[in-house]
């Protein structure tokens, strides 16, 4: 599933210094024969620790992980909605992406300028968000004068779209993104169907010096916790340079880095996870001898359409899926004893898959 995290943030914020990090630590590109990755195209491995015992447990042959992709999007100033800077190739960009990760600065540094001379994360985030705001408030200001008229002839649709516009332009006017308006069902598809920037869900990186990351951050960063809080987004809180050293390691010289910091997990994994929870995304697993792989599905997902993402052969011939719950795996210790103990369930057409599922597919075409 190519569904991807847009990064944007201010001039000398480590926008860049974060994305290097992320194409250090690409995903082993032999895994993914069919992607032609962009220059501003990050692919990572989301980190899963289930991928791992599984693959002791089964011993394969070969070791799958699941993958996402981050996009380095064009840099931003004051007056990009009206085209200043790269506006336009900034917004071009973020309509294309599913989220937003901003990237915030959170620390001081007489050698780094700030683009508006002091270090304010606040002020930064609200030049972002405003800007989108703006370009979303032309958006939906040329889609009200094309469905007024229809609206006042009592036609349906039109008068349903045209009250959640009211609803959204209420919103911006307030300066307030869309995604902050409560809609229903109904409401959320004909949102859908504007690609309104500020509907896209949102995670903020803090970025902070290496001294703060070790303190669990600053001021800066409770300030960013507040104002990210009233739009129930999260925070994460991550040193990018030395995010960008720790993407030069592996293994055990990572885990001994890391150790030697007194950090318990990279920031890198932390914002991969966050931002794949984001877009309500989650993994299931197949396991056999010749191969142990993590797959990407959408939460709500029903099990034929999971197995036409291994192929479009699978969904279409779909006959049952043999399922059995991560936890109940281990706890049998292989899939023979989760057999006998009556943990494989035979699930069809109508089952939604749950994350965790280690899953075999039945299939005829």
């Amino acid at each position: 599933m190519a569904l991807t995290t847009g990064i944007v943030g201010l001039p000398n914020v480590g926008k860049s210094t974060l994305f290097n990090a992320i194409t250090q630590a690409g995903a082993e590109s032999a895994n993914y024969p069919f992607c032609t990755i962009d220059p501003n195209v990050g692919i990572v491995e989301v980190p899963d620790d289930r991928l791992h015992k599984l693959t002791e447990m089964v011993q394969p042959k070969k070791v799958v992980p699941t993958a996402f992709e981050f996009t380095d999007i064009a840099g931003i100033v004051k007056g990009a909605s009206k085209g200043e800077g790269l506006g336009n190739k900034f917004l071009s960009h973020i309509r294309q992406v599913d989220a937003i990760l901003q990237v915030v600065r959170c620390f001081e540094d007489e050698n780094i300028t700030h683009v508006s001379g002091k270090v304010d994360p606040i002020d930064d985030i609200e030049v972002i968000n405003l800007e989108l705001i703006f370009a979303d408030m032309e958006t939906v200001d040329k889609r009200i004068s094309r469905v007024e008229k229809l609206a006042k002839s009592k036609d349906k649709e039109a008068v349903a779209e045209h009250s959640v516009l009211l609803k959204i332009k209420e919103a911006l006017l307030n300066e307030l993104p869309a995604r902050s308006v409560e809609l229903t069902p109904e409401e959320t598809k004909i949102v859908y169907g504007l690609h309104l920037l500020t509907a896209k869900p949102i995670l903020y990186a803090a970025n902070v010096s290496e001294e703060d990351l070790l303190e669990g951050g600053n001021e800066h960063v409770e300030k960013v916790r507040e104002y990210a809080a009233r739009e129930h987004a999260e925070v994460i809180v991550i040193c990018a340079k030395i995010e960008e050293e720790i993407a030069e390691l592996e293994g055990d010289e990572k885990s001994a880095f890391l150790e030697e910091l007194g950090i318990q997990e990279a920031g890198l994994d932390q914002l991969i996870r966050a931002s794949y929870s984001l877009l309500g995304l989650a993994t299931y697993f197949t396991a056999g001898v010749q191969e142990v792989r993590a797959w990407t599905f959408r939460k709500g997902m029903k099990a034929p359409q999971c197995a036409g993402i291994i192929h479009t052969d699978f969904e279409r011939g779909f006959i049952r899926a043999e399922v059995v719950a991560y936890d109940d795996l281990m706890s049998a210790g292989s899939m023979a004893a989760a057999k006998e103990k009556g943990r494989v369930r035979l699930e069809g057409k109508e089952y939604e898959m749950k994350d965790g599922d280690v899953v075999h597919f039945r299939f005829n075409v």
